[in-house]
């Protein structure tokens, strides 16, 4: 049977990765059998390389479904990044408050805070896709190669390109919902298994109980 709390899942192979059992950080959360990929770097350092930016400070959050894919070189860009837009400089001062004599406290006044990056269940992730503050991506949908969302993505939605636009929809609209509804990813582990042939014919009607 499957076991999601082994780190590498396939036999030789040390460039994938589950990354629940990967994961430290308290601001991250991956769900069960989501799998990363990287040949560039040790896929155990993830949270290093790819979650950028995410200061204490914010307490921003990175969270991740089940049966997730992503793709080498994908990055999460947390608020941090940001410099403000709403002042009459983007110059981040509240980070230097020692030179400027600024309060401590006031650090995150240097950036737009956005909010938490939040990707759902079955989602791929392509080669280095970029994923901004903020954004939130549905159940099923695809971010493409080196594409840089900066809105959300709804579920089932093939996206692309710099910024992000929709491409096309996976299903038709009532195959959609009845995906959303049954949502196969939280079934046991057992009934997956011997769901899987019909899950990948893309055949609902082969679904068994």
């Amino acid at each position: 049977m499957a076991n999601s709390e082994k780190i590498y899942p396939r036999s030789g192979d040390k460039e994938t990765v589950y990354l629940k059992p990967v994961i430290s950080n308290p601001n991250i959360s991956v769900g069960e059998f989501t799998m990363y990929n990287d040949f560039v770097n040790d896929p155990m350092r993830f949270e290093r390389n790819s979650v950028l930016y995410q200061y204490p400070i914010n307490h921003d959050k990175l969270i991740i479904g089940k049966f997730c894919s992503i793709a080498c070189g994908a990055k999460f860009i947390f608020n941090s990044a940001n410099h403000t837009l709403s002042s009459v400089s983007t110059y981040p001062f509240p980070i230097f408050f020692e030179e400027w004599g600024l309060n401590i406290k006031d650090v995150a006044a240097a950036w737009d805070n956005k909010g938490d990056i939040i990707i759902g269940n079955d989602v791929w992730i392509g080669y280095e896709a970029v994923i901004m503050a903020g954004v939130t991506v549905g159940d099923g949908a695809i971010i493409g190669t080196r594409a840089v969302v900066t809105k959300d993505v709804p579920p089932y939605t093939i996206v692309g390109g710099v910024p992000a636009k929709p491409i096309r929809k996976r299903f038709d609209n009532e195959t959609l919902d009845e995906l959303l509804k049954i949502r196969w990813w939280d079934w046991p582990e057992e009934k997956i298994a011997r769901n899987i042939h019909a899950i990948q014919s893309g055949c609902l009607k082969q679904l068994q109980g």
